[in-house]
């Protein structure tokens, strides 16, 4: 029996569901879905078992493969262009359940990124993505930072949320957590106590990454045991986030 649905029409309650889902960060939490969109993000959520709700699909790009139980919809090409959030659709899109984001009960790991306050979802992804290569524990986000669960998030991501755990969790949780599992939570910042990244010794550390414009806030800030500066040219002051991020994982990888 032919289990694909077919629709055509825009006024689809699962056109309207798509829809309110890539626009509405409240929508998705209350639905506890995201949406994805193209077929290599499609490949990685099967490999690495997202919870695929319902796939999306042209008639020329029905997938091989679809788990038992997910909800299979074939689109007209013109209506897929309507759902996709990219400029050039690739056919595919779907839907993945929402894996928790309050912090565990215990932090079991040795190297975790903090990000404070990171407004751009791109970037969030991009850092995601980076601390997945670099072998961070997990990714924690405080103080609003973007929605993980948006389409330009998961995008940039390149399939590390479905690999590498990300929590939410307000600046004393945050801290109160690490505190539980003896790890200290260091700075990209400078201040009095700043001393050179390349010092760090391999011990378990939490490193936080600050707003792009603003950095970390001081409330963030007071929490951290020391803070560390990357060394770079005189005549530069920063790195963006995005960048700055990257250095830190690579020194607590290496």
């Amino acid at each position: 029996m032919d289990r694909i649905e077919r629709i055509t029409s825009r006024s689809n309650p699962l056109v309207s569901h798509i829809r309110k889902l890539e626009k509405d960060r409240a929508y998705r939490r209350e639905a506890g879905l995201f949406l994805c969109d193209g077929i290599k993000l499609y490949e990685e959520a099967l490999r690495w078992r997202g919870q695929i709700d319902t796939v999306v699909f042209t008639p020329d790009r029905r997938p091989e493969r679809i788990p038992s139980g997910v909800r299979a919809v074939q689109v007209p090409a013109s209506l897929m262009s309507a759902l996709s959030p990219a400029k050039t659709p690739q056919g595919l899109l779907f839907l993945c359940r929402q894996p928790r984001t309050e912090l565990p009960d215990r932090l079991t790991g040795t190297r975790y990124l903090v990000l404070d306050g990171l407004q751009d979802p791109g970037n969030v992804g991009t850092i995601w993505r980076t601390a997945d290569a670099f072998g961070a524990d997990g990714l924690i986000l405080t103080r609003s930072c973007a929605d993980p669960w948006s389409s330009k998030t998961v995008r940039a991501t390149m399939g590390a949320a479905f690999r590498l755990p990300v929590w939410e969790a307000a600046p004393q949780e945050l801290a109160a957590a690490l505190d539980a599992a003896h790890i200290p939570l260091y700075g990209t910042a400078l201040r009095a106590d700043t001393v050179d990244l390349r010092t760090y010794d391999g011990s378990p550390a939490a490193v936080v990454i600050g707003n792009e414009g603003s950095g970390i806030s001081e409330e963030v800030l007071s929490l951290c045991r020391q803070t560390w500066k990357i060394p770079m040219e005189s005549k530069c002051e920063s790195l963006n986030a995005a960048a700055a991020a990257a250095v830190v994982l690579w020194e607590l990888y290496r």
